[in-house]
């Protein structure tokens, strides 16, 4: 039967845990459950002046509870009804004030006998005496009512990894004051009661605590005339009983039902300071040992109860919410979030940041992506230190200020057999640039690319009878010979689809040896030169990058 109803009690606690599941936070822009006084900072937050919302108005609990009541003491207690009311407000997510009434009705009924009973009033001025009444069976019936002022500390409404929860466990610590009015059940009528024959069985064997109860259960009555021993004039009074401050503590948690209400159990442990709760002030070990012992009591209520929260324009009470909910709504879809101009180092000031330089560049040298200075010519001379940017590649190697020197040209055929190259369009179109290429797998022309083959294009319509050589190297394998192929064609291409130059004024000459395999060279031709002006792809099966 036991077990039965462990098992309902754990169903019903079950059942009420799976309620609240319902809870909502609330908007800490809505205005209306913000109260006057913390409009001020309301509205800084909302401006994204302040760090931190405004807290909300939140509602009031108002609790009613019943239970079980029991005072522990000299004289063994028996299970009683208790009941309770109290108002409850939160100052914070965590911690809550409550004012709390408690109104209790302990009983006690002692199964073993006592001898010392003449050292209380309460028995030996109501006709016992040692003689004719060798024992007594203590007993008594107190009524207790306090008031006290609790702190409650929530305990696991701070959740990192859930946004809300059903069930609310909390703590509690209370001071307050009791008053209350013990009596003892010790005349049948006027009569004393006649104990003697509860000492024993048959034989002298001793009976059980059950056996003992229950033949005094059918002896007394339950009137509880006499009132019991109490501290008379030496203890303020209140209402005509005595008055005594108290302090306790407890645990309770709750379950909630819904935004309104929820159901909650607690247990609390009450300290009196004070002896005589149960109307007996020493207590004896044994009966055929007596040793006096005198120890405070206190007394226990533990209850089930309804709490309801009251409240309009305000959220549910504090220790229902989670105060982290609005900050992880804020890191995962911010309402408004202000961030900070980031500065990243740039050890050289040359606008790449350290962790992508490649270079600490000297002031004032364009670089490129990767913070490398740059070097249009590619002779190995920064474009800030290079006094000559563009430098044909048969010009170099060139010295220290990029400057590079070139082979001697005969202009015309006037001077024969001088030891120069006779090329008179060398003097009309000039010193040609070289084009470079980003890496080994590229063919698409950069702008500084366009740029100088817009230059070249210039010169050549200032020019219509000059030809161009189109020069470009390295032919390890297939795959080279085909990007070597593909980089004169897309040079030519450019200068015929973008600047106009008839295609037969350009020749072909790819796979070169002794020259950068990624730098294509451009040169005036001779005007007895001949070349290929149309030259089929190598290789033109290969996959292309461009």
């Amino acid at each position: 039967m036991a077990s039965k109803k462990y098992s309902l009690l754990t169903g019903i606690l079950c059942l009420l845990a799976s309620y609240g599941f319902s809870q909502t936070g609330y908007d800490v822009m809505d205005s209306s459950v913000v109260p006057s006084r913390r409009m001020p900072q309301y509205t800084n937050f909302k401006n994204a002046v302040e760090h931190f919302p405004a807290k909300p108005r939140n509602m009031w609990e108002v609790g009613l509870k019943g239970g079980m009541f029991n005072i522990s003491g000299d004289v063994s207690s028996l299970i009683s009804p208790g009941f309770g009311v109290h108002v409850r407000k939160a100052f914070g997510y965590v911690f809550s004030a409550r004012l709390e009434y408690m109104y209790g009705i302990g009983k006690g009924l002692s199964w073993l006998q006592s001898s010392n009973y003449t050292l209380n009033p309460a028995w030996a001025l109501n006709g016992y005496d040692i003689a004719t009444h060798p024992y007594v069976f203590y007993n008594y019936k107190t009524i207790v009512q306090d008031l006290s002022l609790e702190g409650v500390f929530s305990l696991n409404n701070i959740r990192f990894h859930k946004r809300k929860s059903g069930v609310n466990f909390y703590g509690f610590v209370g001071i307050g004051g009791m008053i209350y009015d013990a009596k003892v059940n010790a005349l049948n009528g006027t009569t004393p009661y006649d104990f003697t024959g509860i000492n024993g069985g048959q034989n002298g064997t001793w009976k059980t605590r059950k056996d003992v109860r229950d033949e005094l259960k059918d002896l007394m009555d339950d009137s509880y005339e006499t009132p019991a021993e109490n501290h008379g004039d030496r203890r303020p009074k209140l209402f005509g009983n005595t008055f005594k401050p108290v302090g306790h503590v407890g645990f309770g948690v709750a379950f909630k039902l819904s935004n309104r209400l929820n159901l909650a159990i607690e247990d609390r442990f009450t300290f009196t300071n004070d002896d005589l709760l149960d109307g007996q002030q020493w207590a004896e070990q044994t009966p055929s040992a007596p040793v006096f012992t005198r120890n405070y009591d206190t007394y226990n209520f533990a209850s089930i109860g309804l709490n309801i929260n009251l409240g309009a324009k305000a959220v549910e009470p504090l220790w229902w919410l989670n105060p982290l909910d609005y900050a992880y709504q804020e890191l995962r879809k911010p309402k408004h979030m202000v961030l900070p101009k980031p500065v990243l180092p740039d050890a050289d000031g040359d606008g790449v940041t350290d962790q992508f330089d490649q270079e600490q560049t000297p002031e004032g040298c364009p670089v490129d992506t990767h913070g490398v200075s740059l070097d249009t010519d590619g002779d190995g001379v920064p474009d800030c230190r290079d006094k000559e940017k563009i430098t044909p590649t048969s010009c170099q190697p060139v010295d220290a200020d990029g400057v590079g020197k070139c082979p001697v040209v005969c202009p015309d055929s006037t001077c024969p057999g001088w030891g120069g190259m006779r090329n008179e369009c060398a003097s009309l179109l000039g010193d040609l640039p070289s084009i470079s290429f980003t890496n080994n797998t590229s063919v698409s022309l950069t702008n500084d690319a366009r740029a100088l083959l817009a230059s070249v294009a210039a010169r050549m319509r200032q020019n219509p009878t000059c030809r161009v050589v189109v020069t470009s190297y390295c032919a390890s394998d297939k795959r080279a010979q085909q990007r070597s192929w593909d980089r004169v064609n897309a040079v030519i291409n450019y200068m015929v689809d973008k600047e106009g130059i008839s295609a037969d004024r350009f020749f072909w000459n790819y796979g070169q040896d002794g020259g950068d395999c990624n730098t294509v060279d451009l040169r005036a031709a001779a005007s007895d030169e001949q070349g290929q002006t149309t030259v089929p792809a190598p290789h033109p099966n290969l996959s292309r990058q461009k």
